[in-house]
């Protein structure tokens, strides 16, 4: 996923406006939720093996 962020923006650039409030359609439409949910269950993996869970 990040590498497929890195090539969009070597190719297009990143306005912040399209990261943060993407138009429907857009390619980074829902990127940013997306990888927030993954990066959340990374987290939540490693609570469960240190058994530290939230």
């Amino acid at each position: 996923m990040q590498k497929k962020f890195m090539d969009y923006e070597h190719q297009n650039g990143v306005d912040p406006k399209d990261y943060y409030a993407p138009e429907s359609g857009h390619p980074l439409d829902g990127f940013r939720q997306e990888y927030r949910d993954i990066a959340m269950k990374v987290v939540d993996l490693a609570h469960a093996e240190k058994g530290s869970e939230r």
